[in-house]
């Protein structure tokens, strides 16, 4: 798995394969800066014995909801990643770990970004396509992962983008294109989850660029993440004293 950056902190690939007694290290405190993990399910390895044991039963029901094998085992793993490393953060057990969804910012509805209650540990989850990001910070976070959509799907998803983004994705070379929207999109989908808002807020109202790096953003910082070949993914943390 290709390591990363994200203020300096690195990226951390958690095997498939949880082994008992194996636990990250405890939680670097609110003032760390975040700590991301990548899992990948892509093999044909399988979680040790149990290990689904930790989830509750609606996560059990969404991940048998699910036609395709390859969607399932994904979701499987990032969401027993994420309670074993909130186990672990929290010195909690695993299977004892309760999610709330905070206020949403935009109407007040219980639909915000999803949290432990009374935990000082902010969390965001990505996953799609074998591949998942966890992100954890002492602010608000948002992660996202993606794959470039087929060219031909282009046409229907760039007026969706901020209008500098639009001309910026113009003046690139057609075959550049996917992979440059692909990596505007996921610091996009980092920054709305982060806001706790997600696409409810429309994707054209936020800059975050279509090539190089990514843009400022008040009160926030957004950084691109190092992913497995044919992915891009970002990461935005909200900044200490806004």
């Amino acid at each position: 798995m290709t390591a990363a950056t994200v203020n300096g902190a690195p990226t951390a690939a958690l095997p498939f394969r949880y082994e008992a007694g194996v636990t990250p290290d405890l939680w670097p405190g609110p003032h760390a800066g975040p700590v991301l993990w990548l899992v990948d399910s892509r093999s044909n390895r399988t979680w040790g014995p149990g290990c689904e044991a930790v989830l509750d039963a609606r996560e059990r029901a969404r991940a048998a909801a699910y036609r395709r094998e390859e969607h399932r085992r994904i979701y499987v793993a990032a969401h027993i990643a994420l309670r074993m490393l909130l186990g672990a953060y929290l010195a909690q057990d695993p299977a004892a770990v309760r999610f709330v969804r905070e206020d949403c910012p935009r109407c007040g509805g219980p639909h915000g970004r999803p949290a432990v209650a009374g935990s000082p540990v902010h969390f965001s989850l990505s996953h799609g396509e074998g591949v998942a990001l966890l992100g954890f910070a002492g602010t608000p976070i948002g992660v996202d992962v993606e794959k470039p959509p087929a060219q031909d799907a282009l046409s229907h998803l760039v007026p969706c983008l901020h209008k500098r983004e639009r001309a910026e994705l113009a003046a690139l070379p057609a075959g550049e294109r996917p992979s440059a929207f692909t990596a505007c999109w996921a610091r996009k989908e980092a920054y709305l989850k982060g806001l706790g808002i997600g696409l409810a807020r429309g994707p054209h109202l936020d800059y975050v660029g279509a090539g190089g790096e990514a843009a400022a953003l008040t009160d926030w910082t957004l950084t691109d993440v190092a992913a497995p070949d044919g992915f891009f993914a970002a990461c935005a943390v909200r900044d200490e004293n806004p």
